[in-house]
C-alpha cells in the first residue's frame, strides 16, 4: 500500500493481531518517507494462547485499544495483516486471448484450487506477465499467463472488520503477512530469498522470487511450543519456562551436551524439516531455469533462538 507518498502529513497504525499479543506501530508521513512514532505491545497470558485472538472480537478490541492508549497513539486509521494459515495463494497458469478470457480462466483455476467455496472466499489476483496496455488481444506469442492468486475466507475478514470497529479504528486495508514480511526485509532485491518467520504459535515459510511469494507453508510449532516443552521437561511453571527461554535466547549458541540443548534440537527439527522440504520443491520446479534461493531471513519474535542452522 501506497501510504507515503507526497501528500499532506498523516500518520498510519501497523497492527498485528497475532497468536501471541497484539504489536502496533504508529508510522508518520513525513515528506514522503515513513518516520516511526511510537509502537506498543500486549502479551497474552499462556492460558489464553490457545484460542485464535481473532474469535473473541470484543476482548480482543478491548486489547487493542488498551495497547493503542499505553502508545499514546494519535491516528484512527489502520492496516493489518492476515496470518499464512488463513490465506490461500498460489501461482497459476492460464491461456487466455484477451482480458475478459483471462478474468474466466482465473476464476475457473482457482475454483478448482481453493480448498472453500469460491463464494465463500474474497479473491485476488496479480498477473505476473508483462501485459501490453490499449490493445484487445493478447500477442499470439503470450500461450501462458502465470497469475498470482490470493484468497481469504470472507467469516475471516469479517472478524478483522468487527474487532476495529468496537476498537474505533478504520481498517484501511488487510493483506497478507507475506507481502508486508516481503516489503519490509526484501524490498526491490530480484533475488530468490526464504523468509522464515517463528511467531509464537506457528512458523511461516515464503519463498520470494523478484518481490513475489512464490512458496508459502506454514506448521504449528513456534515459542510456545519451546516454552511448553522446556515447562513440561523441567518442571517449572510456563512463566518460569518463558523467562528461561527467553535468557537462552541472549545466547548466540549453546554448548553440546546436557538436556536443554538436546530439547532445544528435538523441537526445532520440525521447522528444520520444513525448510529443506521447501528448499527442495522450489529446487524441483525451477530446475529447468537453474534458480536457487540465495539468501534466508529469519524475522518474528522466536527468531532469536540458539542451535538454528
Amino acid at each position: 500500500m501506497a501510504l507515503f507518498g507526497k501528500a499532506t502529513q498523516k500518520s498510519y497504525l501497523g497492527v498485528d493481531l497475532g497468536a501471541g499479543g497484539i504489536k502496533i506501530v504508529e508510522l508518520l508521513n513525513e515528506k514522503g518517507r515513513a518516520r516511526l512514532v511510537t509502537y506498543g505491545y500486549s502479551d497474552r497470558a499462556f492460558e489464553a494462547m490457545p484460542t485464535n485472538i481473532v474469535d473473541t472480537a470484543k476482548d480482543t478490541a478491548d486489547l487493542l485499544k488498551s495497547v493503542c492508549k499505553k502508545a499514546n497513539t494519535t491516528s484512527t486509521k489502520a492496516v493489518a495483516g492476515l496470518p499464512v494459515a488463513s490465506v490461500f495463494s498460489s501461482i497459476i497458469t492460464v491461456q487466455a486471448k484477451n482480458r475478459e478470457e483471462l478474468k474466466d480462466a482465473i476464476q475457473a483455476k482457482a475454483t478448482k484450487l481453493i480448498p472453500l467455496p469460491i463464494e465463500e472466499m474474497i479473491l485476488d489476483s496479480k498477473i505476473l506477465e508483462k501485459i501490453p496496455e490499449g490493445k484487445k488481444d493478447f500477442p499470439k506469442e503470450m500461450k501462458n499467463i502465470r497469475v498470482l492468486i490470493t484468497g481469504a475466507p470472507k467469516n475471516v475478514v469479517k472478524k478483522y472488520i468487527e474487532i476495529f470497529k468496537i476498537a474505533g479504528i478504520e481498517l484501511l486495508s488487510l493483506e497478507t503477512e507475506a507481502f508486508a514480511l516481503i516489503r519490509s526485509l526484501v524490498g526491490k532485491d530480484p533475488s530468490s530469498i526464504m523468509i522464515i518467520d517463528i511467531g509464537s504459535v506457528r512458523t511461516n515459510l515464503s519463498i520470494i522470487e523478484k518481490g513475489i511469494p512464490f512458496l508459502n507453508r506454514s506448521i504449528s510449532t513456534g515459542g510456545l511450543t519451546v516454552t511448553k516443552t522446556i515447562s513440561q521437561s523441567l518442571g517449572l511453571a510456563m512463566p518460569q519456562a518463558e523467562q528461561m527461554k527467553r535468557d537462552v535466547a541472549a545466547l548466540t549458541k549453546i554448548a553440546p551436551g546436557g538436556d536443554l540443548p538436546k530439547l532445544l534440537d528435538n523441537i526445532l527439527q520440525p521447522i528444520i524439516n520444513e525448510i529443506k522440504y521447501s528448499l527442495n520443491m522450489y529446487a524441483g520446479q525451477k530446475e529447468s531455469e537453474g534458480t536457487t534461493v540465495t539468501k534466508i531471513i529469519l524475522t518474528g519474535g522466536s527468531s532469536l533462538l540458539p542451535n538454528l542452522p
